[in-house]
């Protein structure tokens, strides 16, 4: 019988009781495949020396896991990408991964969260199922990563997905990239929201969710929509603590994992 390998990838998070997010996702893909071993990996060396240095914990990258498991004899590998996109992240991952695949005799890779159409349909209607009612005069705002990378077009296609819902105030802007926090000061503006709900369009609850957007410093989304007026409120879910989230990485696994599953 062979020896197969789960690998979940992630970019990682240096904040522990985000990293939650993350083992709640991986806990989905082992009950969905237990014939595997589990393997975690992380794609940002940052977050890895960070963790490593703070905590004690090596955490390894694609590379150095593969070099493992082809050490330990493993003949059959399924990596699932917990990217929300396929941007740099994904792309590096992919880089670190295909050297591998001829030296097992089978390599799976999942996609990330967002890639085909209907990923953003389904996505964009439970996130719908996780928001209260909003009166006219409240909006829910998402904030995304952001990238220079063209895949960024991901956080206006889930806007124009909301839009597509009738769900007309719901927005989403990024710290890194475009659409930003002016987009959405505009919007706001534009649609005479008094109240705001903000929430991260992200996997965990990380530094961008604890500091950029619900920060107490004066340039935190929250406390520059303060200072125009609006009464803020957050909701510091990491995406991957939604069910919706881990039932689609858990459909990517299995669209590309071996028939016999």
């Amino acid at each position: 019988m062979s020896k197969k390998a789960l690998v979940v990838i992630s970019f990682g998070t240096t904040y522990p009781k985000a990293r939650q997010a993350i083992a709640q996702i991986e806990d989905s893909l082992q009950q969905a495949f237990p014939g595997y071993d589990f393997f975690r990996a992380f794609t940002s060396g940052m977050v890895i020396r960070k963790i490593e240095r703070e905590e004690g914990v090596r955490i390894l990258s694609p590379a150095e896991q593969m070099e493992q498991l082809v050490a330990a004899g493993y003949e059959e590998v399924l990596c699932q990408s917990l990217h929300v996109m396929p941007g740099m992240e994904y792309e590096k991952m992919l880089m670190q991964l295909l050297p591998y695949r001829s030296r097992f005799q089978s390599m799976k890779i999942g996609k990330p969260m967002l890639f085909h159409t209907e990923d953003y349909a389904e996505i964009c209607h439970r996130l719908l199922q996780e928001i209260p009612a909003l009166a006219p005069d409240e909006a829910y705002v998402y904030m995304g990563h952001g990238t220079e990378h063209f895949a960024n077009a991901t956080y206006s296609q889930v806007e124009n997905m909301f839009r597509s819902l009738g769900a007309e105030r719901v927005y989403v802007g990024t710290v890194e990239g475009f659409p930003g926090l002016d987009y959405i000061r505009g919007r706001l503006k534009q649609h005479g929201v008094r109240r705001v709900t903000l929430a991260p369009f992200m996997i965990v609850a990380g530094d961008h969710a604890q500091n950029d957007l619900a920060g107490e410093e004066e340039d935190s989304w929250k406390s520059i929509l303060q200072a125009d007026g609006y009464a803020v409120q957050t909701d510091l879910r990491g995406l991957g603590e939604l069910d919706a989230v881990r039932e689609l990485f858990v459909r990517h696994a299995r669209e590309v994992a071996p028939r016999s599953l």
